[in-house]
């Protein structure tokens, strides 16, 4: 399991964005200061909203603030949310 979520993570690294709006566990946990309580916040809260609608929502979740969106901007998308 370990193995995988390196390659995940290695894979986010160097291929682009995490979408938010389907990332699993491990992906998001691959966004700088983003750990396990963090990542399930944002699943926790996809799963209550269906999804994001833009990035800046991630500040809706808990221990997401503007200076963490701002530092990972670059690196997350909110894409395929059809509301």
């Amino acid at each position: 399991m370990k193995l995988f979520s390196l390659l995940i993570i290695g894979a986010v690294l160097c291929f682009g964005a995490v979408d938010i709006n389907k990332a699993d566990k491990d992906e998001l946990m691959s966004i700088k200061g983003v750990g396990e309580a963090k990542a399930n916040a944002i699943l926790e809260y996809r799963k209550a909203n269906d999804c994001f609608r833009s990035v800046d929502e991630l500040k809706e979740v808990k221990g997401f603030g503007d200076k963490m969106l701002e530092k990972n901007r670059n690196n997350i998308t909110a894409e395929g949310c059809k509301k």
